[in-house]
């Protein structure tokens, strides 16, 4: 037990100290974005934990500015790709380019091959365009041919979507929407707020003044910080309740066993547990606790559970199923 306590301690030394150019990153972000905390808090999360984000909002609402100022933050390369229904996967991994000088083919990399990738409006965008991603948002690496190529680290990708346009859009399918580590919703913002955005943003050229303060080696450091942090075997088994309940909700005596077709599958565990421990380290703490899960829970699970006709019929969502979720599995 002395010794538990000694390296909980250690490594909360490690990430008071590892933590402080983040703190520095989120105030740059605040320099353009106003509000939004939820949204930027776990947006570093996802940065902290090695996952991607789907992000789901009307227009207007910063959304593709918000991951602009992320990006800038970081001295690292960045690029913005714009989902059309023209798209093809090459103009994403890249393609054979075949070469007459020699009579060769030659690779011609596509725009993924960066470190931080913004996938505006990622419906729009047929399936085998979204299907592109697959490869290179689990395994980091991208085959074009007959040969593999790795990404450099770090690599993560953000994508937005119009939840209210259907029109010339396509659903991401199951398999890809599974490897996103967090879907965030972002809401309109305060009547405060919006005056503090018109104040700032009122402009014909308004500018993201936003600096470097992170680099891809910190970001790498950090990673492994967040590994350390120290983990409790109770709220271990708290989030495999978790996972357990949104599978068969009749185990745990939940009143919603008739909404659910499926649920989170094994990387919701994992994205929580590696959540948690980022969401410790981003409050300065070299230890998780059963708060930090359920803040991230929702972000992690909404978008993993499947819901039933009847549920449907009921006018119940998977945000009802989550809400459930957390007020009954018993906390640690």
């Amino acid at each position: 037990m002395v010794t538990t306590e000694l390296d909980i301690k250690r490594i909360g030394e490690q990430v008071k100290q590892s933590c402080e150019p983040f703190g520095r990153l989120l105030d740059q972000m605040h320099r353009v974005i106003v509000g939004q905390e939820d949204l930027l808090h776990r947006m570093l999360i996802g940065l902290l934990s090695n996952g991607h984000l789907l992000i789901e909002g009307v227009p207007g609402l910063a959304k593709s500015t918000a991951v602009a100022c992320l990006a800038r933050g970081i001295d690292t390369r960045f690029q913005r790709l714009q989902f059309t229904p023209d798209l093809l996967p090459a103009d994403l991994i890249g393609t054979l380019i075949f070469r007459q000088s020699d009579g060769e083919f030659v690779v011609q990399k596509g725009p993924i091959f960066t470190n931080i990738i913004l996938a505006d409006e990622i419906n729009r965008a047929p399936a085998k365009v979204q299907s592109a991603l697959l490869e290179a948002m689990q395994e980091r690496q991208v085959t074009i041919g007959k040969e593999t190529y790795p990404l450099d680290e770090p690599f993560l990708v953000l994508a937005t979507q119009n939840p209210i346009e259907q029109e010339g859009t396509y659903p991401l399918p199951e398999a890809q929407i599974d490897r996103f580590m967090m879907k965030l919703l972002v809401d309109y913002p305060t009547k405060e707020e919006e005056r503090a955005i018109l104040d700032r943003m009122a402009s014909t050229s308004p500018v993201l003044d936003v600096e470097a303060v992170l680099s891809p080696r910190e970001i790498l450091t950090a990673r492994q910080v967040v590994d350390e942090v120290y983990i409790d075997d109770k709220i271990k088994d708290y989030i495999v309740d978790l996972t357990a309940a949104s599978r068969d909700p009749a185990a745990f005596d939940l009143p919603i066993a008739d909404w659910v077709r499926y649920g989170a599958s094994p990387r919701a565990t994992l994205a929580l547990t590696v959540g948690a421990k980022a969401a410790a380290f981003l409050g300065g703490r070299g230890y998780v606790t059963p708060q930090d899960v359920k803040d991230i829970a929702r972000d992690i699970l909404r978008h993993r559970i499947i819901i039933t006709y009847e549920a449907e019929a009921e006018e119940k969502t998977a945000e009802d199923v989550v809400r459930v979720i957390l007020d009954h599995v018993p906390v640690p």
